[in-house]
């Protein structure tokens, strides 16, 4: 073996160490709701360039890995890292309260509703457009899953002909006979359904547009005159009644959810990354929690954006290049799969040999590789009027 390639053994290994040592010290329930800062760099020298990242909360430990790994490799460029919950900081770029050099939601859902409201008010782009050299690029993926108590689940999926789908819970939780009207236990009272309030978490969003899509019967082309119908709203309405209370954080829901039981929550709709890192710790408490794939797949796609006010100098901008190629690399995107991501890049595999891989290993609870179509995801506009719509609709219920 030559010396050049002990070398770059020695330095996917460091690398490696890392992401094995940030993974082992993460903590359960992440959140994406809230915020918090930190400098992902050691001393750097006077010269470097500084870069301010605004990114979602819910990738907080696989971006601080990286960005320590990234630090290593570029001593001349420091990484200023901020997670905030997307909805909060689409509205603080909007407001110009945060003036960071990249930001990067939990999904294309949110950076269409800033980008619309940021042009809105300023009469400016807030990023590049698609097409050009610094348009917003995926970081990793996830979809939005439903998770549920087995034993509920079962019925569910009897009474859905092998599909957990919004209708059957609509019919489900509007019965006043509860679990019994769909042939499960009287004993488990009512169907308790759980997701995030959409106007603050961006899971919550995701579920309220999955309910749209299936009541349409679409996977895309939801248009604003769509939210206006008086029959789609009550059926809102109708399924949201089943949901006990609309938490902030995704993290925090999810760990009620395995905390007190179907006492609690008997299904809920909530990330799969996050699914991948608390399924385990839920097994035996309460009976087996598993993950179910809806029909229509809604990416969780963490677009990053390289932001176009006049705060960001075109030596932010070329760091800001280096540090995004350096987050879409082979290897980076690679030990993205230890946290329960999928990669962004389609040419890494998701089925491997790495005894940590949980898209093997958690087979058992029903994690799949293999899912079903994607929903394109809609405007700022449909977006804007969807949040309004809810808050309008059952906030005000």
């Amino acid at each position: 073996m030559n010396a050049k390639a002990v070398i770059i053994i020695a330095f996917l290994l460091a690398v490696a160490g890392i992401f094995f040592f940030q993974w082992k010290s993460r903590q359960t329930g992440s959140s994406d709701s809230g915020s918090s800062s930190s400098t992902a760099t050691g001393k750097a020298p006077k010269d470097a360039v500084e870069i301010t990242f605004l990114y979602s909360t819910e990738k907080k430990e696989w971006i601080e890995a990286s960005t320590a790994a990234f630090s290593k490799e570029h001593p001349n460029i420091s990484v200023k890292l901020f997670g905030k919950g997307s909805l909060e900081a689409a509205q603080a770029l909007v407001e110009g309260k945060d003036k960071p050099t990249l930001w990067s939601p939990a999904d294309s859902l949110v950076l269409n509703l800033g980008g619309t409201d940021y042009e809105t008010k300023n009469s400016a782009r807030l990023f590049a457009p698609e097409g050009s050299e610094d348009a917003p690029q995926a970081l990793v993926i996830t979809p939005l899953v439903f998770v549920a108590w087995e034993d509920r689940a079962q019925v569910l999926l009897k009474a859905g002909k092998g599909q957990i789908t919004w209708k059957l819970l609509h019919d489900a939780v509007g019965s006043n006979q509860g679990w019994a009207a769909i042939g499960g236990n009287p004993e488990w009272g009512f169907v308790k359904l759980g997701h995030t309030d959409p106007t603050r978490s961006n899971s919550g969003l995701n579920a309220l547009l999955s309910m749209t899509l299936e009541y349409y019967k679409k996977t895309s082309g939801i248009q604003v005159s769509d939210l206006l119908k008086p029959e789609y709203q009550t059926w809102i309405r109708e399924i949201e009644k089943g949901v006990t209370g609309f938490e902030a954080s995704t993290g925090t829901f999810m760990t009620d959810m395995i905390r007190f039981g179907p006492s609690k929550y008997d299904v809920a709709f909530v990330y799969e990354n996050l699914a991948i890192s608390q399924v385990e710790n839920a097994q035996g408490r309460w009976g087996n929690l598993k993950v179910y794939y809806p029909s229509t797949t809604l990416w969780s796609d963490h677009p990053v954006a390289i932001l176009e006010g006049v705060w960001v100098t075109e030596p932010a901008k070329a760091a800001a290049r280096t540090y995004i190629k350096f987050l879409r690399s082979r290897a980076v995107q690679e030990q993205a799969l230890v946290f329960g991501f999928r990669s962004a890049d389609p040419s890494v595999p998701l089925k491997t040999s790495d005894a940590r891989n949980p898209f093997t290993r958690l087979a058992q609870y029903g994690i799949q590789i293999d899912i079903p179509p994607a929903a394109t995801p809609p405007s700022g506009a449909v977006v804007k009027n969807l949040l309004t719509m809810w808050s309008r609709v059952v906030a005000n219920r």
